[in-house]
């Protein structure tokens, strides 16, 4: 084979790759930091770490059996043939998508990376429902099991060349494969885990909101990657796509600041964070196949309508209130995924489809009406594909695994220490988790962890304390053993 094969293009191959280093970027070290400093501050390291993983476990999946499920030979009208990409052969072929036709000027190495980290960013979006409570085995297991049979299923089918491509079903680049997959998976998956502890609930305030800004704004760049390399080319709809995704998340930003303004009296920095990410959400179904103005009108409808879902539907409905999604996944995701796949169904233009190589007719604006009942039927199949599948893992994960979906009491008050045996802020030798509540029997406040080599926890027993320190001695107060089972 030569070095050179005429079907490269040195451009499409640089900026591909690039693209893929970008949507990389959002998952590690994006999301991890602001996953790390949205959460109380006993969950940073365990926070972080679901998203470590996550990006790890997937590319091995990823490369012995999911991308060939996803993007592979026809098997099913909803999955291709599983198999390896592994071998020299098969990553310097030019890259072509089987059951398709769709074909790139870079090599399958290079298309094999891109679908990755689009794949592993699904799965670190999925854990910001489960952060603060789940138990990190039953995540592990999860992951891989998701990944083969809900996100690889739903990727070939929309993606791949399956039965909602044939409909017509435009996903530019991920608005229902990746954003509504994520968004009703975290939901019912944190339905299936139960809730974090009632304290951790009421006072969930993040510990480093400099942490989130920095996590936020990695995210926002790199969605250039995630938009602007779904043409496969550096190609003038590239430019359109990347243009319209910054738009409209700073669009939906403002909006949804406004809102919090109106209804709450000032603006909010985590606010502002959700209505940006919603814009990011919302216009990446239809990126590339929308005009300017059209991405201002839907990220006014992602800056508003998940608002409106997060601050008065999630707040006011008892069954919302009773499902934990810990980041609100549902709201910045599920509904702006269905705010932009709806939305791409009315504003999708002809010139704009064209250039992204698609055979549709354009939207409702171009006289295409029933593009919005394309997008509505691809979206309930989306929906529930993964409600049966999120279920039937957390099931075989609970029931015949036997292995608990959520943390013990007890590891859920101690916190990173009682998973990972580490900390986020250690500000002395020997420093570790805080306490307040019942532990091993023994009320415990403001004790600070830690455990010998006997395996032993100590804590400060407030009635011990308080009767020691009533005594006028004036001496340290008493810490009480409190020995493992």
């Amino acid at each position: 084979m030569a070095t050179q094969p005429a079907w490269l293009d040195k451009g499409d191959n640089a900026w591909q790759m690039t693209a893929a280093t970008l949507v990389g970027l959002q998952s590690v070290p994006g999301l991890m930091i602001l996953y790390a400093g949205i959460v109380k501050s006993k969950w940073a390291i365990n926070s972080a770490f679901m998203a470590f993983y996550a990006f790890g476990a997937v590319l091995i999946c990823w490369v012995i059996w999911g991308y060939k499920v996803a993007f592979g030979k026809h098997m099913l009208p909803f999955a291709g043939i599983p198999g390896p990409t592994l071998s020299m052969e098969y990553e310097l072929t030019q890259a072509l998508l089987p059951t398709s036709g769709i074909s790139a000027n870079f090599p399958m190495s290079v298309m094999v990376y891109f679908q990755f980290v689009f794949a592993a960013i699904t799965l670190v979006i999925t854990a910001g429902a489960f952060l603060g409570r789940m138990n990190f085995l039953a995540w592990v297991i999860y992951v891989p099991l998701w990944l083969t049979f809900s996100y690889c299923v739903v990727a070939y089918s929309i993606w791949g060349g399956g039965f909602l491509a044939v409909l017509g079903v435009i996903d530019y680049s991920g608005g229902y494969v990746i954003h509504l997959s994520s968004g009703t998976a975290g939901f019912v998956g944190a339905w299936w885990i139960g809730p974090r502890l009632d304290a951790d609930r009421e006072d969930n305030r993040p510990n480093n909101i400099g942490s989130v800004l920095i996590g936020a704004g990695i995210l926002w760049l790199g969605w250039n990657g995630f938009n602007g390399g779904d043409p496969y080319a550096a190609s003038i709809d590239a430019g359109v796509a990347v243009l319209n995704t910054n738009i409209c998340a700073a669009m939906s930003m403002l909006c949804w600041m406004l809102c919090d303004v109106v209804y709450y009296g000032k603006p909010s920095i985590i606010g502002a964070v959700n209505g940006m990410i919603c814009g990011l959400v919302a216009i990446t179904p239809a990126a590339g196949v929308i005009a300017g103005w059209s991405a201002i009108a839907i990220g006014l409808g992602s800056g508003t309508v998940p608002w409106l879902s997060m601050n008065i539907f999630g707040k006011k409905v008892a069954f919302m209130r009773s499902v934990d999604d810990v980041l609100g996944v549902f709201h910045t995701h599920f509904v702006a995924g269905i705010v932009g796949g709806c939305a791409t169904g009315i504003f999708a233009t002809i010139s704009g489809t064209t250039a992204f190589a698609l055979t549709n007719p354009g939207g409702a604006i171009a006289g295409n009406g029933v593009q919005v009942g394309y997008q509505i039927a691809g979206a309930m199949f989306v929906i529930g594909w993964n409600v049966v599948w999120t279920s039937l893992i957390m099931c075989f994960i609970k029931y015949v695994l036997r292995i608990p979906l959520r943390m013990s009491d007890e590891q859920l008050l101690i916190g990173d220490y009682s998973m990972h045996g580490e900390e986020a802020y250690v500000f002395g030798e020997g420093t570790n988790a805080f306490v307040n509540g019942p532990l091993r029997g023994k009320e415990i406040h403001g004790a600070a962890m830690a455990e010998d080599q006997a395996g032993i926890i100590m804590g400060k027993n407030p009635e011990v304390e308080e009767r020691h320190t009533g005594s006028g001695s004036g001496s340290d107060p008493v810490v009480d053993e409190i020995k493992r089972d």
